[in-house]
């Protein structure tokens, strides 16, 4: 038997057009990690402290929180025509400010700013009694 095989057809990306979308910045002590997505919250791109090239203590600065933003944003920018976001900000690192500022260089637009840090409630469980 003649077994036909034929071509798969290999579909070439279409290239979306999202001209407003979402920010996530998620902002630790060790690393910043920034994420464009659509309104939706389906990611369009990312990036982060460590991939962009830093290591070890310098991932958790305001400086390498900005050039990942940067590097996120010109792809957003470039790719999907991405203009203002709404900012969704999560945690206590020093790259909160430095990545929403990075925006400003590529005319993304930001329509509004969203704190979603966790906050605990009940707390975790208190040590045992001190015996003496």
């Amino acid at each position: 038997m003649a077994e036909t095989t034929q071509p798969i057809a290999s579909r070439k990306k279409q290239r979306r057009s999202v001209p407003a979308g979402q920010l996530h910045i998620q902002a630790t002590f060790n690393n910043t990690i920034i994420s464009f997505t659509d309104k939706k919250g389906n990611v369009l791109t990312q990036s982060s402290a460590g991939a962009t090239g830093f290591r070890g203590s310098k991932k958790g600065t305001a400086y390498a929180a900005q050039i990942a933003s940067e590097k996120a944003a010109e792809v957003a920018k470039t790719q999907f025509g991405m203009k203002a976001v709404d900012v969704f900000v999560k945690g206590v690192g020093m790259g909160r400010d430095a990545a929403m500022r990075a925006l400003g260089t590529y005319e993304i637009t930001i329509d509004s700013i969203k704190e979603v840090t966790g906050v605990p409630h009940g707390g975790v469980r208190p040590r045992k009694a001190r015996r003496g």
